[in-house]
């Protein structure tokens, strides 16, 4: 139990008959002060139940409450101060993170149901700009989250791969591109061509005319067209698969755009047998007026489908595939209209499950206060960014640590990690401003400080030759161990915390509390000095270790033993 629980169930036992459990766990406080204890009671609310003025009534609850948990219970005024007893509590904590290690927070509450989340999504033929990170690294992390309490996640890659740009892709590359070139660099290449494409159509807008015409032989399924298409997609992958390798993250499904082709009829066909579809000035839209909502435009005048109905047919695909306990879509906030027109036409079509599907919006990520999508009128390509950040981790690593062994692996889970971080610490909806020297700094709240940190506690306890105990007298009673077994024993709620929010930035946020208050401790106590608590001073940095690491694990980086 957390220590507003025991402090609930000591003060319940007392007061059953006036307020519930639920009731008393409700008006617990964190005291601002370590001087006014660890939790706090306001007796105000038991004021009408007993006639008394609160501080009477403080004064008689410390008399009657069972006090075996606490060092000491202080009455201030209307207020119950509870100091918890830091020597049971940290054996407690410590000998259960010892017993199930990284598996410390797991919990059985997704009950193994599936999570399909919808993450990353470049378009084929286009470079992975830092614009796509957010949503990479995010979904990635909410992923591991889930798992950690017991769902299932699915991550769903839905590429950008259909479209009249494949028109003019294969166009542009029949008249100037060659297969050499493309296989030689396939986003640059056919980001050229398709640049060119543009160019050329402003003075020949003809070429638009070709470039609707290949992409209808593509629908149509003509085999030039397909395997064109196909190639174009394979190579793409290729070079985005370079890019997830470094970031750590890989997919269970990269069904895209093109994969709902075969799927939108028994949509609009729904749509029409339940009546919802109107027409509007030739086209064909849903009427959302009931919630709030602009018309949800399902099919152009000519006949064309739109984002939302193939978003419609993958809704429904992954329902009847996956049978989904809930259904994620990890993109920016900017399409937060679309996805409540999205679930706002599954509901009309009687799907309630569609109360499961949610939004995991964010924002930008700006380069001095300005949105990031140019620089000297170039994509900031991710790539480059990983790269940069590598380069800089071994420049570090280097200067501190010349002798280590694997410095070129070290650097590249530190420069990652230090890009992966500064983005998952941010709370998820804030814009953050990305600037690359300060990301990768092994001072301040970094991914490289977190990481340095469980390298630190991994060579004490190599220094100490430590072996895990079971039996070992694990009780410590001073301060600044205490400040760090608060936070190992919170971890639980933190876990359950990231969750429910679906936000990376709790974990992220206890990796960087941990990693400081174990360091103050590091810097005020002598761990390896022979006593009767070494044992339990280094079971506390062994604790440490662990939760840094699957703090670490849970946001998507690695954790080096050695730096």
């Amino acid at each position: 139990m957390n220590n507003k629980e025991i402090v609930a169930q000591a003060i319940f036992d007392v007061v059953k008959d006036d307020l519930s459990l639920e009731q008393v766990q409700q008006l617990l406080e964190n005291p601002k002060s370590a001087d006014h204890g660890d939790v706090a009671f306001p007796a105000f609310s038991l004021a009408k139940v007993y006639r008394k003025a609160p501080q009477q009534i403080a004064a008689d609850l410390a008399e009657k409450i069972n006090g075996q948990n606490f060092e000491k219970i202080e009455v201030v005024g209307p207020y119950l101060n509870f100091f918890m007893s830091k020597g049971m509590i940290s054996e407690q904590v410590l000998k259960e993170v010892m017993k199930q290690k990284s598996h410390f927070g797991d919990s059985t509450i997704g009950n193994h149901g599936k999570v399909p989340i919808d993450l990353s999504s470049p378009n084929i033929a286009k470079p992975i700009s830092m614009g796509h990170l957010r949503s990479t690294v995010i979904g990635n992390s909410i992923g591991f989250i889930l798992e950690k309490i017991g769902y299932e996640p699915i991550r769903i890659n839905h590429l950008g791969d259909w479209g009249t740009q494949f028109g003019k892709l294969i166009v542009a590359y029949k008249k100037w591109g060659s297969e050499e070139a493309v296989k030689a660099q396939p986003i640059s290449e056919l980001l050229r061509l398709y640049v060119e494409f543009h160019e050329v159509a402003e003075n020949e807008p003809e070429l638009n005319d070709e470039a609707r015409a290949w992409f209808k032989r593509l629908e149509e399924g003509d085999k030039e067209a397909i395997s064109l298409w196909e190639w174009f997609r394979d190579e793409s992958l290729q070079e985005f698969n370079k890019i997830y390798d470094m970031l750590g993250v890989s997919f269970d499904s990269l069904n895209g755009e093109a994969f709902y082709n075969d799927k939108m009829e028994e949509i609009t066909d729904m749509l029409e047998e339940k009546h919802l579809l109107k027409e509007n000035q030739g086209a064909e839209i849903v009427d959302l007026s009931a919630y709030d909502l602009n018309p949800a435009l399902i099919r152009k005048s000519d006949g064309a489908t739109l984002y939302i109905t193939r978003d419609l047919a993958a809704a429904l695909y992954r329902k009847r595939t996956y049978e989904f306990a809930k259904s994620l879509y990890v993109v920016g906030n900017e399409q937060s209209n679309h996805f409540k027109q999205l679930k706002a036409v599954l509901k009309e079509m009687g799907f309630d499950w569609s109360a499961e599907m949610h939004h995991v919006p964010f924002g930008l990520i700006t380069q001095g206060g300005k949105k990031l999508s140019t620089r000297k009128g170039k994509i900031v390509l991710l790539e480059e960014v990983l790269n940069e950040a590598i380069e800089l981790a071994k420049a570090q690593i280097s200067e501190k640590n010349p002798d280590l062994e694997n410095k070129e692996e070290v650097a590249k889970q530190v420069g990652v990690g230090a890009v992966i971080f500064h983005d998952l610490k941010n709370d998820r909806l804030n814009n953050f401003d990305f600037t690359l020297d300060e990301v990768v700094r092994f001072e301040g709240e970094t991914g490289p400080y977190v990481q340095y940190t469980h390298a630190r506690a991994m060579s004490l306890l190599e220094k100490a030759d430590y072996k895990e105990n079971p039996t070992a007298n694990v009780c410590l009673n001073d301060e600044t161990s205490w400040e760090v077994i608060k936070l190992i024993q919170k971890y639980p709620d933190t876990i359950m915390l990231a969750a429910e929010k679906y936000e990376p930035s709790v974990i992220a946020k206890h990796a960087i509390k941990l990693a400081q208050t174990f360091n103050k401790y590091y810097a005020q106590t002598k761990i390896l000095v022979d006593d009767e608590q070494t044992e339990a001073r280094l079971a506390l940095v062994h604790a440490v270790a662990i939760l840094l690491k699957e703090d670490l694990r849970l946001l998507g980086l690695q954790a080096p033993n050695k730096m």
